[in-house]
């Protein structure tokens, strides 16, 4: 067998597509929107080499035309876990043996057929299951997406490469084991790029995975499974099901071959599922690796230094983007009260021209909230505010569910810094702006740091730098990923590692070396190459 110190291909960051009228990736786009809205799919479970239906059968459809069906997936139960459980540790022993470097390559080639001929396919995906709309979807199910998978053959090259020192006559050694058992990875609706990573990152690492993508997102959760199976992930690493959670944990939970999980979602699911992993502590061969990222209530604070419309511009993108459904969405804003009445006006203009509606008018920049779950609540928020004697809606404030989940982007303005838009996560296009006195900056401070559990994201706009420092200090524990004239939301891959701590997650970082750690287990190796053969040490020697 051959052997090498090898070198693996440039990690670089995906070129992000402008999709700009006339390019030829937007007139790729358009044809793959309209083929997929064309048919109905049936979409099966993936376990082993089995594609798995059942009599089950669930719709998909785009949140903003919520009557038209784009297919049906197979809705699974306890059996279809149980067998993915199996198929993962029947793979297992085959996966973890196979050289690292033909682990690189199997998900180097997923990446470059995301970045090639399923670009266009997962971006269309994403924009009629998720509601994403062109900008938005190239950014996470295509670039991200082929951003984690590139960078993290580069991280575990690093971690490889990592090793201790040598003394004479010793050649000490550090290898990284997969962890002893299955991986469970739990993944969220808001980002194509979240799951395909979730799975994607211990399966690298020589782990086999039970994946469990959101009901909402499997339409695109399809499209990568089809990807990774094309770029050779061999059969029983990767198995996807479809069940809840519930059903799904009560299974996984309980099993002794439970190595770890990795989780993004509520931070309500993620604290009962330590619970229920903490109660289950003995049945385990080994202690699970828990990582878990669970939201934020992320905030741009302005200082009095700072321009009005850079600050209006970072609460515009920050806080609608997506209609506000990502983690990191900006969703509390501090104002001093001499800039507020420019940034409102600014803000203002920003969303009179803001259109809303369905992903495939491009012209549309905000599109539907993700079902009708979320819709009702996100509305109950806003008529919350509506009714209040201490915040009023400022903008927008309509919502309609006749055709999609449709929510306008909303401005809530309150005088009390703890009212509940200020607190709670609302994952929705709301924000809630406090509007702060000039004198009183390190008061606004405080409050940001102590009004929610939430540690994820965070923003100071400042062109003064001791008050951009002072900030930075005072919110060193309120956000796990803090920026610095510039909106909360974006993290890239490779530049920005991703988590934050509190009520937000476990802070393993994203996007990093760091999380590929939680996946292995490390072994260190001695070798002594000219064995002792006297016990007695110098020091036992009599005294002459």
């Amino acid at each position: 067998m051959a052997k090498g110190f090898f070198q693996v291909p440039e990690a670089v960051n995906e070129p992000v597509l402008s999709y700009a009228p006339g390019t030829p990736e937007r007139k790729a786009l358009k044809e793959a929107l309209e083929e997929a809205r064309s048919k109905q799919i049936d979409v099966p479970m993936y376990i082993g080499g089995n594609e798995v239906f059942t009599e089950d059968k669930r719709p998909m459809s785009p949140p903003h035309d919520h009557q038209h069906i784009l297919g049906h997936y197979s809705y699974g139960d306890a059996s279809h876990v149980e067998d993915a459980i199996k198929a993962a540790l029947g793979a297992k022993s085959y996966w973890e043996e196979l050289s690292w470097e033909h682990r690189a390559s199997v998900f180097l080639k997923a990446a470059d057929l995301i970045a090639g001929p399923y670009r266009a396919k997962i971006n269309a995906a994403t924009m009629l299951g998720q509601s994403k709309n062109a900008f938005q979807a190239e950014i996470d199910s295509a670039c991200e997406l082929v951003d984690f998978l590139r960078f993290n053959v580069k991280f575990m090259t690093e971690i490889y490469s990592e090793q201790p020192q040598s003394s004479p006559g010793v050649w000490n050694r550090l290898e990284q084991r997969p962890l002893e058992g299955f991986v469970f990875a739990l993944t969220p609706f808001n980002f194509t790029a979240i799951a395909g990573n979730l799975p994607a990152a211990p399966a690298l690492m020589g782990n086999t995975v039970v994946w469990k993508p959101s009901n909402t997102q499997v339409y695109s959760a399809n499209v990568i499974m089809e990807v990774f199976r094309e770029a050779g992930v061999p059969d029983g690493v990767i198995n996807l099901v479809y069940t809840s959670g519930p059903v799904a944990g009560d299974v996984i939970f309980e099993h002794p071959d439970f190595a770890g999980i990795h989780f993004t979602g509520s931070t309500g699911v993620f604290q009962t599922i330590w619970k229920k992993i903490g109660e289950n502590i003995h049945k385990y061969k080994s202690y699970p690796r828990i990582v878990g990222e669970t939201g934020g209530k992320d905030f741009i604070i302005a200082h009095p230094s700072a321009g009005a419309k850079a600050v209006a511009t970072g609460i515009t993108r920050g806080a609608f983007e997506f209609q506000g459904q990502k983690c990191s969405a900006a969703s509390r804003a501090y104002i001093p009260r001499s800039m507020w009445p420019e940034v409102e006006a600014f803000v203002k203009e920003d969303l009179a021209s803001i259109r809303m509606g369905g992903t495939e008018d491009f012209t549309n920049f905000v599109n539907a909230v993700i079902d009708e779950k979320s819709f009702d609540k996100i509305a109950g928020y806003i008529e919350e505010a509506k009714n209040s004697n201490v915040a009023k809606v400022i903008a927008g404030g309509n919502c309609d569910k006749s055709k999609g989940y449709f929510v306008e982007p909303t401005v809530i303005l309150t005088e009390d810094p703890m009212f509940t838009t200020m607190r709670e996560e609302i994952f929705g296009p709301v924000i809630t702006v406090y509007v702060y006195d000039d004198a009183r900056f390190e008061e606004a401070l405080e409050l940001v740091d102590e009004t929610s559990p939430y540690a994820l994201t965070g923003a100071i706009f400042s062109k003064d730098r001791y008050a951009a420092e002072q900030a930075t200090n005072k919110l060193r524990n309120a956000a796990g990923n803090f920026y610095i004239n510039d909106k909360p939301t974006g993290a890239v891959v490779g530049q920005q590692p991703f988590g934050g701590g509190r009520a937000s997650g476990t802070n393993d970082k994203a996007g990093s070396g760091l999380n590929l750690l939680r996946w292995v287990s490390p072994r260190t190796i001695k070798e002594t190459f000219v064995s002792p053969t006297d016990y007695r040490y110098p020091f036992l020697g009599e005294d002459k």
